[in-house]
């Protein structure tokens, strides 16, 4: 049984709040600046540049990409042969969050309670999704998320007798409705199947996969793209302002599901789509 200390959860965490709030991945680097070469609007190639200037400017000075700073949604695979020593792993994270937060002088936006709106002042506690896999370590992906963009989320129970292109179109219908809300160009992420609350679950996931990776199953890569292709017919463009580049990217998770629903969750990022891993 191998043992990972409660102390290096928590400067792990702590580490990977600041570098997910600061350092944009390479992929959504190389995205953005793909859409700026496509995107045919004037203005809206004018605010891609912008987006490069700013994530570049927050890399050198090593400050927030975005004033939201988000809420703090943190992954973790923890393999069942590994031990955790010294407390709780749902402790040792939140304390991550809050030296994250406080040390990495973050914005804190979290209350305590959802109508006695009182701040918590260290962005705790974090949305905390655990998996138990095999092996021995413990894998952390710390994603924070704006709620610019988490507020544009949806989620429709349909009935199981609808056809892929009306699964397409309400999910197309979801970008429509958002506008310009979520700060595109935006990263979609799509779950289908699993129950009511295992599909939101999964659009999270959605969110993490790399934006120059396809969907591993054929069918659902070619829907990805379908989907992506009517988004961008949209018009909604860069920040709303009008364009051919609405979103990066569209991606989809699946999951087996109940005969009688097929639940369809919408969760939507705006261009900044941060989250940073580290393995225990």
């Amino acid at each position: 049984m191998r043992e990972i200390s409660y102390e290096q959860i928590v400067q792990t965490v702590r580490d990977l709040c600041i570098e997910a709030n600061c350092y944009l991945p390479q992929d959504v680097r190389c995205a953005i600046e793909r859409a700026r070469e496509t995107e045919t609007s004037p203005v809206g190639q004018s605010i891609l540049g912008d987006l490069v200037e700013n994530y570049t400017f927050a890399d050198e000075k090593h400050l927030p990409i975005c004033q939201d700073t988000g809420m703090a949604v943190v992954f973790c695979d923890l393999g069942q042969d590994a031990h955790i020593t010294g407390g709780l792993l749902s402790d040792a994270v939140n304390e991550g969050v809050s030296k994250g937060y406080t040390e990495g002088f973050l914005r804190c936006s979290v209350v305590k309670d959802p109508l006695r709106r009182v701040n918590t002042n260290d962005n705790t506690p974090a949305v905390l999704h655990l998996r138990l896999v095999e092996g021995d370590r413990l894998a952390i992906t710390v994603a924070p998320k704006g709620f610019g963009s988490e507020n544009m989320a949806s989620l429709t129970m349909m009935k199981p007798s609808v056809t892929r292109e009306q699964v397409e179109d309400n999910i197309v219908q979801a970008v429509s409705r958002a506008g310009s809300n979520p700060c595109p160009p935006i990263v979609v992420g799509v779950g289908l199947g699993g129950d009511f609350e295992y599909s939101a679950i999964l659009a999270k996931r959605a969110l993490l996969r790399p934006l120059d990776e396809d969907n591993p199953d054929p069918y659902y890569a070619e829907m990805e793209h379908s989907i992506l292709e009517k988004v961008n017919k949209l018009g909604i463009g860069p920040q709303g302002l009008g364009g051919r580049v609405t979103a990066l990217k569209v991606s989809v998770l699946a999951s087996p599901t109940h005969i009688a629903g097929l639940p369809c969750a919408v969760n939507i990022n705006c261009h900044v789509t941060r989250h940073a891993t580290a393995v225990l």
